[in-house]
This record gives structure tokens, sequence and C-alpha cells, in this order.
């Protein structure tokens, strides 16, 4: 039942169905938490999966059932810092970059810091292009590192050339959600419309593949979708670049 304030009238209650799954997700990050600090790595990178899962229907459940609010946005946005911020960077330390000392805490914390910064800009910016993110999400940030140290840990590889290669990677996709870069939302797509028959095959298609070997799949996917943004910004480049080369090059024989 809803509460209503007898002055005002306006209802003091919260919807359930999203702030649910947003809850989800925060039990999945917190327990995420807890299996890095007792190195069970494979149930730490799961349970951060769970939260990307939780945390993508939290937003379009809310909008399917019209019950978008500011308490949600808010408590979505503590729940990411846990999920993709404060979960990953534990995780990071935890798995090996204790061993770099200083250098391994402060990759940690840059990690963590661009995600506090991230959500922070998403949060107070009022962006009308709903087609992309400005920056790496956090969620696809924490995709990066959590599918790449889960494929360590599967293969037991550790050691100093690795820590330091996994620290340099924290430390750009830090960059990554912090940068002006242009990334796709896909915020376009409904899902309450038809689509062709070839979508439900290829969706089969990528299940099939994720259960052959989920953490080498979600690496490729994650790594592919955080380059694209500096690929696609690299293209904008180049085809700005060209034309203008054209213009010039038209213009320089008119001038003839």
């Amino acid at each position: 039942m809803i509460n209503k304030t007898p002055q005002s009238g306006r209802s003091r209650g919260i919807y359930l169905l999203p702030n649910l799954f947003t809850l989800t997700a925060l039990f999945s990050g917190f327990y995420a938490i807890i299996a890095a600090m007792k190195g069970d790595f494979s149930t730490t990178a799961v349970a951060i999966l769970i939260a990307m899962v939780m945390d993508t229907l939290d937003g379009r459940v809310a909008r399917l059932t019209n019950t978008q609010t500011n308490f949600g946005a808010e408590l979505d946005s503590l729940s990411d810092m846990v999920c993709f911020g404060i979960a990953p960077a534990l995780f990071l330390y935890s798995w090996g970059l204790h061993n770099l000392g200083k250098l391994g805490w402060l990759a940690a914390f840059i990690y963590a810091a661009a995600v506090a910064l991230r959500l922070a800009r998403f949060n107070t910016q009022q962006d009308d292009n709903k087609r992309y993110f400005k920056g790496l999400p956090c969620p696809a940030g924490a995709s990066v590192v959590t599918s790449l140290i889960w494929c360590l840990s599967q293969f037991d590889m550790s050691n100093l050339f690795l820590y330091i290669f996994v620290a340099v990677v924290a430390v750009c996709v830090a960059g990554l959600m912090i940068s002006n870069l242009l990334f796709e939302s896909f915020k376009q797509i409904n899902l309450k419309n038809k689509v062709p028959f070839v979508v439900l095959l290829v969706v089969l298609l990528i299940l099939v593949f994720v259960s052959v070997d989920p953490p080498m799949v979600w690496l490729i996917i994650s790594t592919l979708y955080a380059c694209s943004g500096p690929v696609s910004w690299g293209c904008r480049r180049w085809r700005k670049r060209k034309h203008k080369l054209t213009l010039d090059h038209t213009s320089s024989s008119t001038d003839n």
C-alpha cells in the first residue's frame, strides 16, 4: 500500500519491481566483494556478471512499466558504484595487483575513481543524444577487467608481467570511462517491437558460443565494445580529413 502525506497528497512509496532488480544487482556486487576477499575469483566474476544483467534489466523494466523515478535513478547510481567500481577494483587488487605494491593499489584506485567520476558526470549532464554514451559505460568497463582476470585465473596464469599488463589495462579502461569518446547505447532497440526471425537465431548462436567458453567469449565481446569508441573516433577523424583534402583539391583545381 502506498502512503501519502495528508498535507500534499503526494505518494511516499516507491515502485517495487525496478528497485528490486537494482537491489539484486547491489547484492551481487556485495557478494562479489566477499568472494574476491576469499580468493574465489570465478564466483567473483559470475557475481559481477549477474549484477550487469540485473543493472540492464532494472532500467528496461522501469521504462517498459513507466515507473522511472528520481529515487530509482539515485539507487541505481549507488548500486553501480559498488558493483562496477568497488567490486572490480577489489577484484583487481586481490587477484594480483597487490604484488605490485603501491603501484598495484594505485591502479585499482584509479579505476574505482574513474567509475565515480563517470557516474557523477552521467548524473549531472543532460545529454539529448540517447543513441550514444559519452565515455565507456561503467558496466562495460567492469566487464573488460572482470572477464580478463577470469580468463587468467582459469588458466592459472600469474607473473609480474601479467600483473603489470592488467594494471595498464585497468588504467586504460579508466581513461575510456572518463573520456569524451562516444559508445553505442543500444537504447533505440525496442523490445516490444517485432524482430525478424534471423535475430532470434543470432541471439541463440551467441548463447551457444557463451556456453562453450564463457570467460573467453565475454572477454572478446567486452574488448570489442571497449575498442569501438576509439575506432569510431579514428574513422570519423579520417573521414573528416579525407573530406577536407578533397575540398582543398577541388578548390585548387578550380583556381588553376
